[in-house]
């Protein structure tokens, strides 16, 4: 099979598949304020990203399954040529609307790109070559968060903007290349029938809850208005609905019986808390380094270069020793160390030294790598071919929700606690001294040298403070989802990646 699918060339593919769906929301995120500037639309540049992670998000499962249905292959290309498609009409958009539906068309790409990437590679490739090749995978979405930063601010600074989007052209032509002409599937796949009850639900469950997440507590939309309440209330009748449609269906788009293998079950609950916990730690250590110790307003993917070199580390080490050691022995110490950042992130205050901050990312990026490459294939390892794109899509899936989850709960925190401490610092005063035209809710509000030097000292010192102390009582809550991902490590099990065992228990179809 190995000679046959040119392993090689065709993981060269799928590697670019994942590094343009995983990097598109960072390089994006950089380039949005010129973006804004050119296409208008203020109001509505949230819709931009949004769009994507609701159209990604929602996929993922329902390619995942059918691509266990009809074969990898047709979908992992299909992801590709839908993903160039969007990308063509995301650099040709004349207003911000236009963007964010062409960015749900790439969405819907990146939701097929990422987990059958994962899939074909442990159907392709060889288990003695498996545990290096899944820690290169996770080393990608580790570098993804680097680049896509860094490659966004140079294009938009010296090109334009919309080659943001046009350079995923000759990378995806380059994908599909790879994979059409010498990706040869193997795998019978056998035709069911397709649950659109689950697939619409799923959908509407998805759309409704990322847009009261995303609009919520924002100007118009208070998160106890009608509008917000209304969208939460259809997220659970959906989710609802979905249940129930997938326990009554012959061949759901996520199946609960899955869920009864415990390998399966851990794997996805540590993947959706550790995510939540590393997200978050992703967002605000920027923030604190340029908000509160006065670092250069440097794109955030060098700030978070520690972090992310020391998550490739643990990807490529946890997907080298899966042969090794057991899936167990690999997350726990791992997750241990997760854990022990996030503790030490709760510790800075506004003298902590940018060397101290950078030795506690280099602890989170250790703690995080190993789930990038080894959860991803735990998760598919106790299944037959035919349920491998499910169980992978489901996993992703998970991920990207804690992700979101985790980002929004505890940004709420941050923006609550922030408040609080501001109308605590300037009781009594009439506020005078502060910029009319500045929101001291917005953390990133006060990055900017420019801004800082329209505030006075003794103001600024006091919002300082505020920014400071709010960000470390955030890194407090972020422990939680960290320990309960350390606390399933304990529950996986004893299984490893095992050619034998692969062979005779999970052979067959379950």
């Amino acid at each position: 099979m190995a000679k046959r699918n040119n392993v090689g060339v065709v993981v060269a593919g799928l590697l670019l598949g994942i590094l343009m769906a995983s990097m598109d929301n960072t390089i994006v995120a950089t380039a949005m304020g010129t973006i804004v500037h050119d296409l208008g639309g203020m109001d509505k540049f949230v819709w931009v990203t949004s769009a994507y992670m609701v159209a990604e998000m929602a996929g993922m499962p329902i390619f995942g399954k059918l691509s266990d249905m009809y074969g990898r292959k047709k979908f992992f290309i299909f992801g590709i040529l839908t993903f160039m498609l969007g990308s063509i009409l995301c650099g040709t958009a004349h207003s911000i609307v236009e963007l964010s539906i062409y960015r749900a068309i790439q969405g819907i790409g990146g939701g097929a790109l990422v987990p059958i990437a994962f899939t074909i590679m442990f159907d392709a490739v060889p288990l003695e070559s498996r545990g290096k090749l899944g820690g290169l995978f996770g080393a990608v979405f580790g570098m993804s968060s680097i680049f896509g930063p860094l490659l966004g601010a140079y294009i938009t600074d010296y090109i334009k903007w919309e080659w943001i989007f046009y350079i995923n052209l000759p990378l995806g032509l380059i994908a599909f290349v790879m994979i059409a002409f010498f990706y040869k599937e193997s795998v019978e796949h056998s035709k069911q029938k397709i649950d659109w009850g689950g697939a619409f639900t799923l959908v509407a469950g998805i759309v409704c809850l990322m847009f009261a997440l995303e609009l919520g507590g924002k100007p118009n939309y208070a998160w106890d208005s009608a509008r917000i309440l209304g969208l939460f209330a259809g997220f659970v009748v959906m989710l609802i609905s979905f249940i129930f449609i997938e326990r009554k269906v012959s061949e759901p788009i996520i199946s609960f019986k899955m869920f009864r293998k415990r390998l399966y079950w851990t794997s996805n609950a540590m993947a959706m808390f550790s995510g939540a916990a590393f997200i978050t730690a992703s967002v605000y250590i920027p923030i604190f380094i340029q908000g509160v110790l006065g670092g250069k307003a440097t794109n955030a993917g060098l700030v978070l270069l520690p972090m992310m070199l020391a998550s490739v580390v643990t990807a490529s080490g946890g997907g080298f020793l899966m042969t090794k050691l057991s899936f167990r022995t690999l997350m726990w110490p791992t997750l241990a160390i997760l854990v022990l950042g996030n503790i030490l992130l709760t510790t800075l205050d506004i003298d902590s030294t940018r060397f101290i901050v950078t030795i506690f990312m280099v602890l989170v990026g250790l703690g995080i790598g190993a789930s990038f490459s080894v959860l991803s294939n735990a998760a598919i390892y106790s299944f037959s071919p035919r349920e491998r794109g499910a169980a992978s899509a489901t996993l992703n899936f998970l991920r990207s929700l804690g992700m979101t989850i985790g980002i929004t709960v505890f940004g709420i925190v941050q923006s609550h606690v922030m408040t609080g401490k501001l109308k605590d610092a300037f009781a009594g005063s009439d506020g005078s001294q502060v910029p009319a035209n500045l929101d001291l809710s917005d953390p990133r509000a006060i990055l900017t040298p420019e801004t800082r030097k329209l505030i006075p000292t003794e103001v600024l010192d006091k919002i300082i403070s505020a920014l400071s102390s709010s960000i470390t009582y955030t890194f407090m809550w972020a422990i939680i989802p960290s320990v309960l991902a350390l606390a399933f490590a304990f529950f996986m099990g004893r299984e490893k990646l095992d050619a034998i065992a692969e062979s005779s228990e999970y052979g067959p179809s379950h």
